[in-house]
C-alpha cells in the first residue's frame, strides 16, 4: 500500500471512517467485501414476526366486518366486545400456524401472568397494527407499555427485587432516545454549558461527540475501563464521581466496543457510592446488549432512583430497520426532585415552554417532558412511536417473556461466541472468554496481539509508528476486510472493532485469516527497518542475504 497521511481521517467519527474504508475495501469487483464494521446483526427472531402477520391478517377480517355491504375496499374500526371469541373462531381455522399459536399464548400469558384483560390488550394491538389511531396515550400504549415494563424487569433487574414502579415513552430506536436525552435535560436546565460530565470509556461514539456539539458545551471526564482488569471500572476511576461538579454519569453496558458488563462488585460499588455520597448524580445507561449477557443486572436495577435506562430491541431480536428503543425512568427520581428545586427564574421559564400542554406545568415529569420536547411541545398531542412499530415491540416483548426455556436467547449467544473463538483461533491467538464478556463485539488489540505473534520488540514498534489507522486502510485495500478504529470509542491501545453478530462463521474466519496477513506483512516491514538500521554507512540498500537473515530472525539483540 502506497504511503499516505492518515492524519487528515484523526477527527471522523468511526462510521464515517467506515464509509471511506469500504469504498476502498469494494474497489475490486472481484473481490467480496467483508465488512465487520456495523453492529447490525444478521439473524432475527422469526416468531414475533410471524406473530405480527397473523395478528394482521386477523386485523384486517376485523376491519372488513364494518362495511362488509360495501364491495369497494372500505373497512372500519375494530370492535372491542367480543373480540377475543372472534380471535378465538379465526385461530381454530388457522392453529397450525406459527404465528396463530404466538398469539393464543400471548392472550393467555398477559391475562394470567401480568394481570391485563384480554379483549382490551387484543382491540388494542388490533388497533395498533391497523394504525387508524394516534398513539394514545403518546408516551405509549398502556397494555404494551405494561408488556415491556415486564420484559424489561425480567432482562434488566434480575435477582434484584424492583423498587416501586417505573414508566416507559417508546422512541425510534436506541438513537432517538439518546438524542431525546440529551436534548431534554439541556433545555429543562439539568445540563447547561459548562457543565462536567463523567462518561465511562471506551463507549459508543456518540456519547463523546453529542456533549462536545455547541449547543451542549460539556465538559467530559473520562471514566476509564481497565483492560487488562477485564475492562472493569477500577475504584480509583468509581473515585472519580466522588466530586459533586459531577453532574451526569453515562455509561453502556455491557459496553461497546469491549463487550463486557460490569462486574457485580463493581454494582455494588457505584451503588454504595451513589446511595451515600452521590444521592443527586444522574445517571444515563444504555443496555441495549444486557440481553446477550449472561445473570445480566443493570445500574438501572441498582440505582432505579438515579438512571434513565435505554433500552433498544433492535440488536437481540434483528430489527434495527424497525427503530424499537425505550426510556425507562423510576417514579421517584432525582430528575424530577431536580426539577422542583431549580430557580424560580428557571422555572417561569418552563412554564412558559410548556404552558401549551397543562395549567399546571410545573407538574410535568420529565418523562413526559421527554415526549413534548420530541415533537418540539407544540406536536406533543401527536407524539409517540407509531402504533404498529408498537405493536411488533410488544410481540417481540412478549418472545422473550414466553421464552421460558431460553431457547432463543441461548442459540443468540452460542452464535455470537463462536464467531469469536473461529476468529482469534484464525489469527493464530487463543480465544479469552470471562463471565462478564458478552462477545458481541471484540477489540482486536493490535499491539497485545502483535507482541504476542513477534515478540516485545515489534509491539513497540507499531506502537510508537502509530499504525492503527494505517492497519485499518491496509487491510481493506490489500483483502477487502472492513474494520472500525479503536480510537473512535475512546479505547487508547491500537485496535479495531469487530462485530461478531453481522456476518457467517466462514466470514468470520477468512477475517481472522487476512488480520493475521496484515499483521504478518507489518512484521516484514519492522524486519526491514531493523536491517536498514543494521546496515553498515556505505551500504545503500540490504542484501538479499541480509533480508533472508533478517527474515529467519537471525539478527541477534542488535
Amino acid at each position: 500500500m502506497a504511503e499516505q497521511d492518515f492524519n487528515q481521517y484523526a477527527q471522523l467519527s468511526p462510521f464515517e471512517l467506515k464509509d471511506r474504508l469500504i469504498a476502498i475495501a469494494s474497489s475490486d469487483a472481484q473481490r467480496l467485501m467483508l465488512n465487520a464494521g456495523r453492529g447490525n446483526p444478521n439473524f432475527l427472531a422469526t416468531l414475533p414476526r410471524w406473530a405480527f402477520l397473523s395478528l394482521g391478517d386477523f386485523s384486517m377480517r376485523e376491519a372488513e366486518r364494518s362495511y362488509s355491504y360495501l364491495d369497494s375496499g372500505f373497512g372500519g374500526l375494530p370492535e372491542h366486545t367480543g373480540i377475543v371469541q372472534r380471535f378465538d373462531a379465526y385461530a381454530t381455522a388457522h392453529r397450525l400456524t406459527d404465528g396463530v399459536r404466538f398469539l393464543r399464548s400471548a392472550i393467555s400469558y398477559v391475562k394470567d401472568q401480568l394481570g391485563l384483560d384480554q379483549d382490551a390488550f387484543l382491540f388494542e394491538m388490533v388497533s395498533a397494527f391497523l394504525g387508524c389511531n394516534y398513539p394514545t396515550p403518546p408516551r405509549m400504549l398502556p397494555h404494551v407499555e405494561e408488556i415491556v415494563k415486564a420484559y424489561l424487569a425480567q432482562e434488566m433487574f434480575g435477582t434484584v427485587p424492583r423498587s416501586g414502579d417505573f414508566l416507559v415513552f417508546a422512541t425510534e430506536g436506541g438513537t432517538a432516545a439518546m438524542t431525546y436525552i440529551f436534548q431534554s435535560l439541556r433545555i429543562n436546565g439539568l445540563i447547561a454549558p459548562g457543565d462536567r460530565i463523567a462518561i465511562c470509556t471506551p463507549i459508543f461514539s456518540p456519547y463523546l461527540e453529542i456533549p462536545a456539539l455547541a449547543e451542549y458545551g460539556l465538559e467530559i471526564v473520562d471514566i476509564r475501563m481497565d483492560e487488562h482488569a477485564s475492562w472493569q471500572l477500577p475504584q480509583t476511576e468509581i473515585d472519580k464521581l466522588l466530586d459533586p461538579t459531577i453532574k451526569l454519569l453515562c455509561l453502556v453496558n455491557p459496553s461497546n466496543p469491549p463487550s463486557t458488563k460490569l462486574s457485580d462488585a463493581v454494582l455494588d460499588r457505584l451503588a454504595e457510592l451513589v446511595a451515600k455520597q452521590r444521592p443527586d448524580l444522574f445517571i444515563v445507561t444504555d443496555d441495549v446488549y444486557g440481553t446477550f449477557a449472561d445473570d445480566f443486572v443493570s445500574i438501572f436495577a441498582r440505582c432505579p432512583h438515579n438512571t434513565l435506562c435505554v433500552y433498544s430491541f433492535s440488536k437481540f431480536f434483528g430489527a434495527t430497520g424497525w427503530r424499537l428503543g425505550v426510556i425507562a425512568l423510576h417514579e421517584k427520581n432525582v430528575f424530577d426532585t431536580a426539577l422542583a428545586d431549580l430557580p424560580e427564574i428557571e422555572k417561569q421559564r418552563l412554564d412558559a415552554r410548556y404552558a401549551s400542554l397543562t395549567t399546571e406545568p410545573r407538574k410535568i415529569a420529565l418523562l413526559d417532558r421527554l415526549v413534548a420536547d420530541s415533537r418540539a411541545v407544540a406536536l406533543n398531542h401527536t407524539a409517540g412511536l407509531s402504533v404498529p412499530q408498537q405493536a411488533q415491540m410488544a410481540l417481540f416483548a412478549l418472545n422473550g417473556l414466553m421464552d421460558r426455556g431460553h431457547r432463543y436467547k441461548d442459540a443468540a449467544k452460542q452464535l455470537i461466541r463462536k464467531r469469536h473463538r473461529s476468529l482469534y483461533a484464525n489469527m493464530g491467538i487463543d480465544a479469552v472468554h470471562t463471565p462478564n464478556d458478552v462477545d458481541y463485539y471484540t477489540l482486536i488489540d493490535l499491539e497485545e496481539i502483535g507482541g504476542a505473534l513477534y515478540g516485545p520488540e515489534f509491539k513497540a514498534w507499531f506502537t510508537q509508528s502509530d499504525l492503527g489507522t494505517s492497519f485499518l486502510f491496509r487491510l481493506a485495500e490489500e483483502t477487502g476486510v472492513v474494520l472500525l478504529p479503536g480510537n473512535g470509542f475512546e479505547v487508547v491501545s491500537t485496535s479495531a472493532r469487530v462485530s461478531l453478530a453481522n456476518l457467517t462463521d466462514i466470514e468470520y474466519v477468512a477475517i481472522g485469516r487476512l488480520t493475521r496477513r496484515i499483521l504478518d506483512e507489518y512484521q516484514q516491514d519492522f524486519l526491514k527497518s531493523r536491517v536498514t538500521l543494521c546496515l553498515p554507512l556505505h551500504s545503500a540498500d540490504p542484501t538479499a542475504a541480509e533480508m533472508a537473515s533478517a527474515s529467519d530472525g537471525s539478527l541477534g539483540d542488535t
